[in-house]
């Protein structure tokens, strides 16, 4: 086979010279790989380079392109050699726009999209990412659907006899379907390698992707239970306490499958209001950090809930990253609970940290809390450390700064006052033990926000939300 490289428009690209000279390298190797043919292409959908693998006559020898064809022909379309609108501009070639809807299809995606012309001819294309944002694509074919029949009609404005499209048609070999999915699944391979940045930025889009297909198919369900120009449901409270009972019991697809049928009902009844949606997720949010036990094993879960999540929803963009990140912290809570209630002595720890949840804004000895698990304080201790991951003293300190730090940015309490109540020694202490679980000191994290939005406060809250937590 020959490969035929041609590069198109390098003066006008939307594509620095190293990624494009990366993705040159990278696809004619795949091109001599597979047999392929791979056309890259901008971020503005504009083909820069082309990598050919010809194709062999039915005697064997290689059935070549016209010398005279012009690169932008063979990027656009490299099979019907003979149509040219005499111009050099994409768009004016009838296969271009197909082409573009199938990059912006596998951008959404942020994977793999496969399609076919009217033809057979296959084609499958994937995205590139530079920091987070759509670089590029690359685009392969080469092949024709195996099922495509041989009695086949020239689509591009007839240009093409028909019988001369059908020998060169009939030069391409056929695949099935897995063939393709194999080629596509390479490729995506290859504009992975290609992106930078977030190494998991495409599978963060495939996520995103999966989780709005269902969301969107319940949205459909509500369409057809509701009457067009009804009365819509309200924010559905029961599905919320049957997602908060779900983690509780460490039921994890229950968890998920709950928090889809939420999210679709608070879509499908506040449609275009994405400030509300965010409102309710932060409520949510709140909510879930609520049900997390077990800090002491796994880090401090219940701080990052009421920081950084609080501060990636406020940040949240559109309602995909909304969801992405309410289904990540839905996870995160069910492992937590799961891993808990897995271990060997869950019901003593488990009625321990119950105890200790409910007085740990007091001084409470070791012997207090092993009397509550039933155990002896020296058999309790060590079984804490073991299964918890830390000793009771860092695990009563946690839950004092976690709470220090709700006061430090939801009240205007001095710091006296809140190490006070916190069950700290006095405010040396506090900012001592403050400092060495969060970094920074309590002032500091109060006049910083300690990350979190100012304006999440109760009186930002919902009714629904205030009843819920009383």
């Amino acid at each position: 086979m020959k490969e035929d490289k041609r590069r198109f428009g390098s003066e006008s690209q939307n594509m620095d010279d190293e990624l494009l000279d990366k993705a040159a390298k990278l696809t004619s190797v795949y091109c001599q790989a597979t047999g392929s043919n791979i056309c890259i292409y901008d971020s503005g959908f504009k083909p820069l380079q082309i990598h050919l693998t010809e194709p062999e006559s039915n005697d064997g020898n290689a059935d070549s392109y016209p010398e005279n064809e012009s690169a932008i022909e063979k990027m656009i379309c490299p099979y019907c050699v003979k149509f040219r609108p005499g111009t050099d501009k994409p768009e004016a070639f009838p296969c271009h726009g197909m082409h573009i809807n199938a990059i912006r299809e596998a951008n959404r995606k942020g994977g793999s999209h496969i399609y076919q012309c009217e033809s057979g001819f296959m084609f499958w294309t994937s995205p590139i990412y530079t920091d987070g944002s759509f670089s590029g694509a690359l685009r392969g074919s080469g092949f024709i659907n195996e099922t495509a029949p041989d009695n086949i009609q020239v689509i591009c404005n007839n240009e093409i006899a028909q019988e001369e499209f059908r020998n060169r048609f009939l030069s391409f070999p056929r695949v099935d379907n897995e063939k393709i999915q194999s080629l596509a699944e390479m490729l995506l391979l290859c504009a992975e390698t290609l992106s930078t940045g977030s190494d998991d930025y495409h599978e963060i889009l495939r996520r995103r992707t999966e989780q709005q297909e269902i969301i969107a198919k319940l949205i459909e369900e509500l369409k057809a239970e509701y009457a067009k120009g009804g009365v819509k449901p309200g924010y559905p409270l029961t599905k919320e306490r049957m997602l908060i009972a779900a983690l509780r019991r460490g039921d994890s697809t229950a968890a998920k499958q709950l928090l889809n049928e939420l999210l679709a009902a608070l879509i499908f009844s506040n449609p275009g209001h994405f400030k509300y949606v965010q409102l309710r997720a932060t409520e949510l949010v709140v909510l879930l950090s609520r049900i997390e036990i077990s800090p002491g094993k796994y880090g401090n879960l219940a701080m990052e809930t009421n920081s950084r999540s609080l501060k990636r929803v406020q940040e949240a963009k559109s309602i995909e990253e909304l969801t992405d990140i309410l289904h990540t912290i839905v996870e995160r809570v069910s492992s937590v609970i799961s891993s808990f209630q897995g271990i060997p002595h869950a019901v003593a720890l488990r009625k321990a940290e119950n105890f200790i949840l409910e007085n740990y804004t007091r001084k409470i000895s070791l012997q207090e809390i092993a009397d509550v698990a039933g155990l002896s304080a020296p058999y309790f201790s060590t079984i804490f450390k073991e299964e918890m991951g830390e000793n009771l003293s860092k695990y009563l300190n946690r839950l004092r700064v976690e709470k220090a730090s709700r006061l430090l940015l939801e009240t205007d309490t001095t710091l006296s006052e809140i190490a006070s109540a916190c069950c700290f020694e006095d405010q040396s202490w506090f900012s001592k033990i403050f400092k060495a679980y969060t970094g920074i000191s309590p002032g500091k994290y109060r006049n910083q926000g300690g990350g979190i939005v100012r304006n999440i406060s109760e009186n930002n809250l919902s009714e629904d939300f205030l009843n819920t937590i009383k």
